[in-house]
């Protein structure tokens, strides 16, 4: 079975971590979040909105050789967060150095460049290229480039993690679960 890690630093965007998480669990994935213990003396982390999500374990007990890939919801805060975090910097080097997928939405894909693992082609919340190379985005909900997945932002999210579920587990389920969530808008 293919298996998830996602990334939640304090500040990160609820819409879309909670989105990965059950759409990748409906798509059948194993999915595991991870929380910044250097931030938390517990495993509630604050998202950018005021919701507080419980995470699964601390990101320095992970052993990445059990998952596939490695997600990371948006939201300022919590992209800032990933991308200066020496630990979770390691974590996504180690995902693309090993040959694996690296997938981040809406501001993360940031998180992504500072780590040096950004494919050519990407996409983002708009403006957040400014940070990035602005030359390179490409203006589509997902892109899929280099084993990298990412795209734009909270409306985006069926679509990025059902295009997760695609390259990970098939077709088969990429269409089961776009037509049992109605997700009609999300590309063939």
């Amino acid at each position: 079975m293919a298996s998830a890690l996602v990334l939640l630093a304090e500040g990160f965007e609820e819409i879309e971590a909670v989105t990965i998480i059950d759409i990748l669990r409906r798509g059948g994935l194993e999915v595991q979040s991870a929380y910044l213990p250097d931030e938390f003396e517990t495993n509630l982390v604050l998202g950018g909105n005021g919701i507080t999500v419980e995470a699964d374990v601390p990101l320095k007990t992970v052993n990445i050789d059990e998952f596939d890939i490695v997600v990371l919801p948006g939201g300022w805060g919590g992209t800032n967060r990933l991308a200066e975090n020496e630990l979770s910097q390691k974590v996504i080097k180690e995902f693309k150095t090993q040959g694996k997928w690296v997938a981040a939405m809406c501001a993360a894909p940031y998180a992504l460049h500072v780590a040096g693992v950004l494919s050519k082609k990407y996409t983002c919340y708009p403006s957040v290229e400014e940070k990035i190379r602005p030359e390179d985005r490409v203006d589509d909900i997902v892109v899929v480039d280099d084993k990298v997945i990412t795209s734009q932002g909270p409306a985006t999210a069926i679509c990025f993690a059902l295009e997760i579920v695609r390259q990970l587990v098939g077709t088969d389920s990429f269409e089961a679960v776009k037509s049992g969530t109605l997700a009609k808008y999300c590309q063939e």
